[in-house]
């Protein structure tokens, strides 16, 4: 007896009216294909939930049409680019705006979050492409290369390179470390609209308004292969997250490809127009589209998708379980080498900028952000999104479960007979697939009482001593009924150890009153000098703290002195100090780590060249020492906060030493 499946393949799940004009981009939240955010011509940002028809909170502040848009990794952070070239950074669970970015000339085109920090990479009509620092609001580095506007950024899986697709129909690779482009792939015969990198091997995707998708080889730098004479344009590629397969939306259908031979494994019909944005969770395929003002999302069942050549397309049978096809790409490809930390920071070295490239917070960029507001619509749905990460979990979370698939109209007769039952286990979405988390969790928080430890860190702000306890300043009662203590006795002990920091007190001003006098006379080499000589990190705190205010006192002889002592304060157990460390050796990176690595890589002067015979030995002695420094900066990167945040910072800026 036949039974019939009622699973459809692809179906449409909702549409709304998102913007009171038209919407001009848009984009999906990778982590839970859940979270979607809209921009429209009414220069506002308005976040939904893709199954939910009402707005959960809508982001004020542009004066022009919102053209691009992005959302980090977890979820919390989203990015938007004006008509203008201003940029937006909003902390959706904070509900408020971080930062506003300034620099590019014309329409921002193409956004895209770093996988591991705080950095945010700009494709503009202006043919530049910025990445920004979001903590400090500066522009990194500028890459200049392309000759029309760039339509699609994307960061390499280990965040070491960027990839670039533009009108001007080519894919650049740009290598962060090394601040410069490392390819440039062409043989597009139209814009490139996408830009897409495998997930595990070194493999890049794009397609193009030429009706073709290449696969480019990271490794060897040449096509793999070529799907061509595609009846419409691609409008977006994503990989599958175990990397068996290419997802392609195309206006009416959904195509999956593999590569190494290039071949197409299924089509499904999707008439979801003007694809914007494609995600994957629950083993389903979520895709957003829009017309005018109207946005669409539509849901296609990964379960009954071919993947590969071995898995037949329609009917799954109930008594053999889902097997995840294997990969079909080359097995030799090397496979990216993802930094082993738990904090969600770059790993890798950028080249920053002139001083004149970075932006200062100014009066106006202040007045911008006081008028740009997150309007709450929906306070339920925001809350129930983004309000219980703050909250400790002392059970585990609850998984979202599949969209569930309507009611297929005509269904389609099983081959095989099999028992009602089973037919309802048929009829039932697949269980959740566990998917590999490319940023490692910090542990949930355990109801546990742990044993508290004093901080190996001693943090440069608190409110009361670190392992001070009133009863060590008291005398000891031999009796313990005598609770009363005489005057001289509570004076005595309180007083113990008064005169110890009166005399360390007294010595370290009058070692400060030395550096002074040196100061005055304008030496800055000698004062330095006189500070080390000194042998008190304290002095040289106090004295790098002011050093630091004018990068303009900084000369190559003056790194050679301080980085021995940077070396100390990275170590040291006081937050201030390795704070004040971080500045100094992040100064000294940025004005004179091109300088060394550029006069250590010229061939030798011909002839005798006093001058630069001295420079060559102050450049291999720092070079020396910041290669010591380097391992000491490697090992803490790892750590969490802004302790951990300033080190991973310095790591992005010493990758050019390994």
């Amino acid at each position: 007896m036949a039974v019939a499946v009622t699973t459809k393949t692809a179906w449409k799940l909702q549409e709304i009216t998102a913007h009171s004009s038209n919407v001009s981009s848009l984009v999906l939240g990778k982590s839970s294909g859940r979270l979607l955010a809209t921009g429209g011509d009414d220069c506002r940002v308005n976040i939904w939930s893709v199954n939910k028809p009402n707005c959960i909170m809508s982001l004020t502040g542009h004066t022009t049409p919102i053209e691009s848009l992005q959302i980090n990794t977890n979820e919390e952070l989203i990015v938007a680019g004006s008509q203008s070239g201003s940029i937006r950074v909003w902390d959706l669970e904070a509900a408020k705006i971080l930062r506003t970015l300034l620099g590019h000339k014309a329409n921002i085109c193409s956004l895209d979050f770093h996988p591991f920090g705080s950095f945010v990479a700009s494709g503009s009509l202006d043919t530049n492409i910025k990445l920004w620092d979001v903590r400090r609001k500066g522009c990194v580095f500028r890459y200049k290369g392309h000759t029309e506007a760039v339509r699609c950024l994307r960061f390499s899986p280990d965040g070491k390179w960027l990839a670039s697709a533009a009108a001007d129909h080519t894919v650049k690779l740009w290598d962060l470390a090394a601040g410069k482009i490392m390819y440039e792939f062409t043989g597009h015969t139209g814009p490139v609209n996408v830009v897409e990198f495998h997930p595990n091997e070194y493999l890049l995707a794009s397609g193009s308004s030429d009706r073709t998708v290449r696969f480019w080889d990271l490794e060897k730098f040449q096509v793999v292969s070529c799907i061509e004479e595609e009846a419409t344009p691609v409008r977006c590629v994503l990989f599958n997250p175990d990397g068996c397969c290419l997802y392609s939306g195309f206006q009416d259908s959904l195509r999956v490809y593999g590569w190494e031979p290039e071949r197409c494994f299924d089509v499904v019909l999707v008439n979801w127009g003007k694809v914007a944005d494609l995600s994957i969770c629950n083993n389903q395929l979520i895709g957003v589209s829009f017309a005018q003002s109207t946005v669409s999302s539509f849901v296609v069942d990964l379960s009954r998708v071919t993947k590969s050549d071995s898995i037949p397309h329609g009917l799954i049978r109930d008594d053999e379980p889902f097997v995840p096809p294997t990969p079909t790409g080359s097995s030799l490809r090397r496979i990216y080498d993802r930094p082993s930390t738990s904090c969600s920071k770059a790993q890798s070295r950028v080249k920053h900028n002139s001083e004149s490239e970075r932006r200062s917070p100014s009066s106006e960029d202040d007045r911008d952000e006081k008028e740009s507001k997150a309007e709450i619509q929906n306070p339920e749905d925001y809350k129930e999104i983004f309000q219980p990460k703050n909250a400790i979990c002392r059970t585990p979370p609850q998984n979202n479960e599949p969209f569930p698939a309507p009611p297929e109209d005509d269904p389609v007769t099983a081959k095989e007979a099999v028992k009602p039952s089973q037919a309802a286990d048929v009829q039932t979405p697949l269980p959740k697939q566990e998917l590999p988390d490319p940023v490692q969790r910090p542990p949930m928080a355990s109801s546990t009482p742990l044993t508290r430890t004093e901080p190996s860190v001693i943090p440069a702000a608190r409110n009361e001593p670190i392992g001070l306890k009133a009863s060590d300043f008291l005398p000891a009662v031999k009796n313990q009924s005598q609770t009363e203590l005489v005057d001289e006795e509570a004076m005595s002990q309180i007083r113990k150890g008064h005169e110890t920091m009166c005399v360390v007190l007294t010595s370290r001003h009058k070692n400060l009153d030395t550096v002074r006098a040196v100061w005055s006379t304008g030496d800055i080499k000698n004062s330095v000098d006189s500070a080390v000589a000194i042998n008190d990190l304290s002095v040289v705190v106090d004295l790098l703290n002011i050093v630091n205010q004018k990068a303009s006192l900084w000369k190559l002889d003056l790194c050679t002195i301080i980085l021995p002592q940077i070396e100390k304060l990275l170590q040291s157990k006081y937050e201030s100090y390795v704070q004040t460390g971080c500045t100094s050796l992040k100064l000294i990176l940025q004005r004179f780590l091109p300088l060394i690595t550029d006069i250590l890589a010229a061939p030798p002067s011909v002839g005798v060249d006093i001058t630069r015979e001295e420079r060559l030995h102050k450049c291999k002695l720092c070079y020396k020492q910041l290669k010591n420094i380097s391992n000491i900066v490697k090992n803490k990167s790892g750590l969490s906060g802004r302790h951990g945040s300033a080190f991973r910072e310095l790591h992005l800026l010493m990758a050019v030493l390994e």
